[in-house]
């Protein structure tokens, strides 16, 4: 099996280095992902990226690996590792490990989500994982996360996706792992919550000339939302998330009925 391994934390990151690990049992492992941190880039593609292609030395299991960063975000990534490094299609595009979990409606906003929808946009099965972490550590490349658990998901996921054949709507899979998981931890399929997870925060200043970030906070405790969310999933029961995502965003109503309410 060729796997081409992506993530938006960036080509240094244990978590990008743990799935590796995991995936190589399974097939052949292909790195190519973002030289630089892009959390938060969702599936942008700036024409500002530079698209350079450096390879790298990594090693993992022992073995040394040659890696790719790559001067853009999750999902430029997959495609110049598509169209160039690998030169045709893989089997499975992967997402992750990612620092933080990727919940509700903020997964538009997620560059690990953003990489897995574009390996779907190719047509190529695909696969976005996360991990519960404290806020804190989203940016970081802390080695105190243990991503045992969610490496062993990944996998777990990553030989199922190879072995199935996903319904017709099922674009992506995405895996919300919590922070308390371990391999025997149940897994159950879930729907996006229908809230807002995160939300912004008004960034404090005392000129529109200074440089800021604007940062965010949770929005919602997590009982508010729906027993069959992701969010109630991972934060309430403590399980492991699986959310199929779909790259039809048409919203599931009548059309004709809509079309008749806004002629009306």
């Amino acid at each position: 099996m060729q796997i081409l391994l992506t993530n938006d934390d960036g080509i240094r990151s244990p978590g990008l280095w743990a799935a590796a690990e995991a995936l190589s049992t399974l097939g052949y492992v292909t790195v190519v992902a973002p030289r630089e941190q892009s959390t938060g880039a969702g599936r942008s593609m700036p024409s500002s990226s530079d698209g350079i292609i450096t390879p790298e030395k990594m090693t993992v299991r022992g073995k040394e690996w040659t890696v790719y960063a790559v001067g853009g975000t999750p999902a430029q990534a997959v495609q110049h590792g598509v169209l160039e490094v690998l030169g045709r299609k893989p089997d499975l595009v992967v997402a992750g490990i990612n620092y933080g979990e990727n919940l509700a409606f903020g997964v538009t906003v997620s560059g690990t989500v953003g990489a897995a929808l574009e390996g779907a946009a190719l047509g190529i099965p695909s696969l976005a994982v996360s991990l519960e972490t404290p806020k804190e550590y989203h940016l970081s490349y802390s080695r105190e996360i243990d991503f045992g658990a969610a490496a062993h998901f990944t996998k777990f996921f990553a030989l199922r996706m190879a072995q199935l054949e996903l319904p017709e709507d099922v674009y992506v899979l995405k895996v919300d792992v919590p922070r308390s998981a371990t391999a025997e931890t149940p897994w159950r399929v879930t729907r996006l919550g229908r809230k807002r997870y995160y939300r912004p925060v008004k960034p404090k200043r005392r000129s529109w000339d200074e440089p800021v970030v604007i940062g965010y906070e949770r929005a919602t405790p997590a009982e508010e939302f729906s027993p069959e969310s992701d969010v109630y999933a991972v934060l309430v029961d403590r399980v492991v998330s699986v959310t199929p995502l779909s790259l039809d965003l048409t919203s599931r109503v009548d059309l004709k009925e809509l079309e008749q309410l806004l002629a009306s």
